[in-house]
């Protein structure tokens, strides 16, 4: 059974995954960590991390960028993987995150639903096909009216693979509002709206001459991102100091 500390154990996503986890037998969470120090009982919750003692196989960290330095000194210190599902974080903190996978095992990405991480996988395919026949590439995503960074990390990450798949030689776009120009053959426009509930939704647009290709996620709860959350737990107790991410998951 593998062994879980909860970073963020009373957000939205810690309740979210703790219910995964209670129905899942081969996984359990033995402490959790959140600013409050409030739990049900039904492990043991500090205020904060280094304050935690109990034995774990891996950590799950759904926080703020602000707790994301110090989690990784303590998984590096206790010798604990880390899946880290934190985003928004800063040059600083990625080149953090870079150092301590040196050193432990460190699985980070932008969005843990296994259905995204296979969009990623065929927008690699589609994409050079698709950019070599002249088809314009666009990334709308709408998330809820309390996200912060913007855009998503997920749309970012859509984007960079797109990007990598096509040569890498494709500016990003975040504003046209300011040129007065036809749109570039080289761009990748990405838009961001925000409003109401909305968990999570990404369209990869690829526009050509009379046609057009669109690859779509959409999330209607945060159980998905729970879910991969979990499954990538299982699979980074135990693994060797390196960065992964949901590629080494969803096979």
């Amino acid at each position: 059974m593998t062994k879980i500390i909860m970073n963020g154990c009373n957000g939205r996503m810690g309740r979210a995954i703790a219910g995964i986890v209670s129905e899942d037998k081969d996984v359990e969470i033995v402490a959790g960590v959140d600013a409050f120090g409030e739990g049900d009982g039904s492990f043991p919750v500090f205020n904060d991390i280094d304050k935690c003692d109990v034995a774990a196989d891996v950590i799950i960290d759904f926080s703020n960028a602000a707790a994301v330095d110090k989690l990784l000194d303590y998984s590096v210190e206790k010798q604990i993987p880390v899946v880290l599902c934190t985003t928004g974080l800063s040059d600083e903190q990625l080149q953090h995150v870079q150092d301590a996978s040196q050193k432990v095992a460190v699985l980070k990405s932008a969005n843990m639903s296994v259905g995204v991480n296979v969009l990623l996988k065929i927008l690699k395919e589609a994409a050079p096909t698709l950019a070599a026949a002249g088809f314009d590439i666009e990334i709308v995503e709408k998330h809820h009216n309390q996200k912060l960074d913007s855009p998503s990390g997920t749309a970012l990450a859509l984007a960079e693979d797109v990007n990598d798949a096509i040569g890498g030689d494709y500016e990003f776009v975040y504003d046209r509002s300011t040129r007065r120009e036809k749109r570039p053959q080289k761009e990748i426009g990405i838009s961001a709206v925000r409003g109401g509930t909305i968990v999570g939704d990404h369209d990869v647009i690829f526009a050509g001459l009379d046609e057009v290709v669109t690859f779509s996620h959409r999330a209607y709860s945060r159980t998905v991102f729970g879910k991969g959350a979990v499954e990538a737990a299982k699979f980074l107790a135990g693994q060797p100091a390196g960065l992964y991410d949901m590629s080494s998951v969803v096979k």
